[in-house]
């Protein structure tokens, strides 16, 4: 819709389709596990413009419950069909966006289709999720997969009184974060009543009476309701059953104009790959900014004006319960694997001046390389000050600094947001030491 908008904004005599599946457009999906934590409020509080706004005051020809099936590139046609009536469609175009986004990974595993078992990425999911919470008095809850989607779940989940517990087969918590930093996450979840089963794997889910069972190698975990939290995959079988190249993940191949290996044929959101601003190397990481960057992107590309979309840095952000967990660029392990010479530091720090009330614990890790003296990433875990402080780590990436560099910018300083020395500064220069 981004891509759309923005194009009859532009040139408004252009003839603009969308062919979208559900019945929902233009949502906030990234609030939905608050939502879920809100009994009072409604699923659809998170609709930004509803399909009508399209249609009627931007002319966008929007055609919910269309389910494309394929495309033709040599006819430069889509075909699919209607869902609620089976009829098929067939349209032409002259440029196409293929925005189909991801979904969520579910192992094919006995019992994960069992009624119960359920994951969140649409607005129809979240509106099962609240549903069978409400129609079964759901009290237990087990959640399968530790990352962003699972944690922001969990506290959601127990702000409803829900006992949660958490499995997953790896042994890690979050397996991109250092040791002292999932230290502290895995304490926060701990103290909310959040129980963890590390390496677990799991070989099926069991219907026991009216409750679920989630087996693992060494427990068995009973919940009313199963949320599968694993991550998601790219929703790229259109594009390749078309011919279309695919990269890492199985994203969508795109050059830096969305332009797949067909001119006619662009990609983007979370179906597309993009360019690591820090090894220049093609990654598939689907955040929200890039999805709705690129879309306008495209745009701006069909209508003839000049792009050039700059890579991703993998900034990301979330909220476990008290806690602020920021990243950004490479850990070292994937600093080493793209041919680094990683040094790491990680430092503990105070969110504000050390005599100022309400100053909290702040931790902050930082990657650089040895050769050639740049910062490779961050990452920041604290009650507060992690979330946006994570961003002039970001531009940074951005902006190809070294260390040095970084450890001479001019940050702000006020008593009631950081100490004088920002704890970003702090860390640093103790990394250049390593260095």
């Amino acid at each position: 819709m981004s891509a759309a908008s923005r194009a009859k904004r532009t040139m408004p005599d252009m003839e603009v389709i969308v062919l979208e599946k559900t019945g929902d457009v233009s949502y906030s999906a990234c609030g939905m596990p608050y939502n879920i934590a809100d009994a009072g409020r409604e699923m659809d509080d998170l609709v930004v413009r509803q399909a009508d706004v399209f249609r009627q005051k931007q002319g966008i020809d929007l055609l919910t419950g269309h389910g494309v099936e394929s495309i033709d590139p040599g006819n430069r046609a889509v075909s699919g069909t209607i869902r609620h009536s089976q009829e098929p469609f067939r349209f032409f175009y002259d440029r196409l966006l293929i925005a189909t986004g991801g979904r969520p990974r579910v192992p094919d595993l006995p019992g994960f289709d069992l009624p119960g078992v359920l994951a969140l990425k649409s607005l129809e999911d979240g509106k099962a999720i609240k549903a069978h919470i409400r129609d079964h008095g759901v009290q237990k809850a087990v959640i399968i997969g530790m990352g962003y989607v699972g944690l922001e779940m969990a506290e959601a989940l127990r702000e409803r009184g829900i006992a949660v517990e958490m499995i997953k087969p790896g042994a890690d918590l979050l397996p991109w974060m250092p040791r002292e930093l999932a230290q502290v996450v895995t304490a926060e979840l701990a103290a909310n009543g959040v129980d963890l089963h590390a390496g677990q794997t799991i070989s099926g889910i069991e219907q026991d009476g009216k409750q679920l069972r989630v087996i693992g190698a060494d427990c068995s975990l009973n919940a009313d309701m199963v949320l599968v939290a694993i991550g998601i995959s790219p929703n790229s079988e259109l594009a390749a059953d078309a011919g279309i190249p695919t990269g890492p993940g199985n994203a969508i191949t795109v050059n830096r104009q969305m332009q797949t290996s067909d001119e006619t044929i662009y990609a983007a959101g979370d179906c597309a790959d993009a360019i690591h601003v820090v090894t220049g190397k093609k990654v598939w990481i689907p955040l929200a900014l890039r999805a709705n960057r690129a879309g306008w992107a495209v745009a701006d590309h069909v209508c003839g004006k000049a792009v050039r979309v700059d890579g991703v840095a993998g900034t990301a952000v979330f909220k476990a319960f008290n806690l602020e967990v920021a990243r950004t660029g490479l850990t070292a392990a994937e600093a080493q694997q793209s041919g680094f010479d990683p040094a790491v530091v990680t430092i503990k720090s105070r969110s504000r001046a050390h005599a100022h009330p309400g100053s909290k614990t702040i931790w902050v890790h930082l990657i650089g390389d040895r050769q050639t003296g740049r910062l490779l990433g961050a990452q920041m875990v604290g009650p507060e000050g992690a979330a946006h402080r994570i961003n002039a780590a970001a531009v940074a990436l951005h902006a190809g600094m070294s260390v040095a560099t970084f450890a001479q910018t001019d940050l702000a300083y006020a008593p009631p947001f950081g100490p004088v020395w920002d704890p970003l500064l702090t860390a640093a220069n103790q990394l250049l030491k390593k260095m």
